[in-house]
């Protein structure tokens, strides 16, 4: 017995490492999917070299989480698990209580891993604790730019033939469709943040944008010369606009 309750609590402190690297990755920035996915990746040891791998080795706060993780999953926690496995069944010990014990068990962690109402209850818990012991500079950015829900933050190429090609900032007059230029990743340059009403785009250019999903997916395929879509787009925002508008109004007068 005492080797099946010593697997429990590796598959248990592992499940939580991971997740508490997830909900850290969460902190920086990341989407709750990318978080969970790149913890599993760094802890697991897997290496998936992916564009989402690449935004984490860049970013000084997420490297120190995933060489932590892959510290922590290097120490032997899954040669562990094999070993108890191996000695569990190798030793004879394979009694039908003890396998349902250890199937219980799993099931039990897999569950509690999966639980929308426990995470809810653990992830607060882990992100003050990060807060208060480390010196990560961690944001929740996906949160306060409410990127888990109709809102995105997307990078558009500027192609010859796209609405987007050869024209300035301010002659796209972008906020008037519920867009906010973010900045622009020139190409042998330095990324230009928050970019002057001035600056003309050029061919090749990565224009970063923070808007709704559907707007900026219209948006990067529009084609070159067509007015009536950036109109139809801006008679949509100021229905938003009147929408949000009276939505406050009622809550003004509640």
């Amino acid at each position: 017995m005492i080797s099946v309750v010593s697997l429990l609590i590796v598959l248990a402190l592992s499940m939580l490492v991971i997740r508490i690297g997830a909900v850290a990755f969460l902190m920086t920035g990341l989407s709750e999917e990318v978080a969970q996915f790149q913890a599993l990746s760094a802890f697991s040891g897997a290496g998936f070299t992916t564009g989402e791998a690449e935004n984490i080795v860049k970013h000084p706060a997420r490297r120190r989480i995933a060489s932590l993780l892959i510290r922590l999953g290097s120490v032997g926690v899954v040669t562990s698990i094999a070993t108890l496995m191996l000695s569990f069944v190798g030793a004879g010990q394979a009694t039908p209580e003890r396998l349902l014990v250890l199937v219980l068990g799993i099931f039990l962690i897999l569950g509690l891993a999966r639980s929308r109402i426990f995470n809810r209850i653990l992830t607060p818990i882990i992100e003050r604790l990060l807060a208060r012991y480390t010196t990560l500079d961690l944001r929740d950015y996906a949160a306060l730019l409410h990127l888990r829900e109709d809102y995105r933050i997307a990078e558009i190429e500027i192609g010859e033939h796209i609405w987007l090609a050869n024209r300035t900032i301010g002659e796209l007059s972008l906020e008037d469709e519920g867009l906010l230029v973010l900045g622009v990743k020139r190409s042998g340059e330095d990324y230009i943040g928050v970019p002057p009403r001035e600056l003309r785009l050029r061919t090749g250019d990565l224009l970063v944008l923070y808007g709704r999903k559907n707007r900026l997916a219209e948006l990067s395929t529009r084609a070159l010369g067509n007015q009536a879509a950036h109109h139809e787009a801006k008679a949509e925002h100021m229905r938003d606009l009147d929408e949000q508008r009276q939505q406050m109004q009622r809550m003004n007068t509640t």
